[in-house]
């Protein structure tokens, strides 16, 4: 049985996260961290305390968990980080939009603890990274695109798993993204545009489309469900568990099978 903490315990994600974790025999949500928080509860289950930010310590230390799940904000994954690092506690963050510097200090904490970033925490995505490759191997000079929706909350544009499309792409062919176009904009050789929507609740769409005069590849990925999301970051919180300190992404957990 893993125990767990629950970073941002209170918004679309963390909410996911926790009731997932209640359908689930082999993890235990000890507690959950959220802004404004004091000693409150998540949902309605009692067992599950709330605590705030500025708490963060004394949470772990109450219940060491053997691991966090964090969906949250950057500044606040960077800061949590620290508090894993001290306390010997693993950490799988599936906060995205870090600045240069924020994921400088994560790769350094990655050195005292186990801690996992992933832009996105689904199955069929890395399904999609890994069926990326050998397109683009197939089908050398076909244009590529790039669309991305998410719901009208998320802050973050494009999303993280974007960025990790287009660094996939990056591996087998030089290029030059475009974020959008608008007027008098003629494609150029190398170039890939980046579409990005957000509208209403949907959960998250990723198409990538190669395309040349005669045919069209597409590759698309979309998720009915958060529980999607919340199901991968706990089999990630539950990998981490008693793994050497470094910094993993959620490739090595389906690498290895989640073994």
């Amino acid at each position: 049985m893993t125990s767990l903490g629950v970073n941002g315990a209170t918004g679309r994600m963390g909410g996911a996260v926790v009731e997932t974790a209640r359908e689930r025999e082999d993890v235990t949500v000890e507690f959950g961290i959220a802004p404004g928080a004091d000693a409150q509860e998540v949902g309605a289950d009692p067992g599950v305390p709330l605590y705030s930010p500025e708490s963060t310590e004394d949470a772990l230390a109450t219940h060491d968990p053997d691991a966090i799940v964090d969906f949250s904000v950057p500044e606040a994954t960077v800061s949590l980080a620290g508090a894993c690092a001290s306390a010997d506690v693993a950490l799988a963050s599936g906060t995205t939009g870090f600045a240069d510097d924020q994921l400088a200090v994560l790769q350094e904490t990655g050195q005292a603890t186990p801690l996992l970033l992933a832009a996105n925490f689904s199955r069929g995505i890395q399904a999609l990274l890994r069926a990326l490759g050998p397109a683009l191997e197939a089908l050398p000079g076909y244009d590529v695109e790039l669309l991305e929706t998410h719901h009208n909350g998320k802050q973050d544009a494009p999303s993280g798993t974007a960025y990790t499309i287009l660094e996939a792409v990056g591996e087998h062919r030089e290029f030059d993204p475009v974020y959008g176009r608008e007027g008098i904009q003629p494609r150029t050789e190398n170039e890939v545009g980046v579409l990005v929507r957000r509208a209403g609740d949907i959960r998250g769409e990723h198409e990538v489309t190669l395309a040349d005069n005669d045919e069209v590849l597409t590759i698309a990925h979309r998720a009915g469900d958060r529980a999607v999301f919340a199901a991968g970051a706990i089999d990630a919180a539950v990998w981490l568990d008693g793994r050497e300190p470094g910094l993993y992404d959620f490739g090595d957990v389906i690498g290895a099978g989640g073994d």
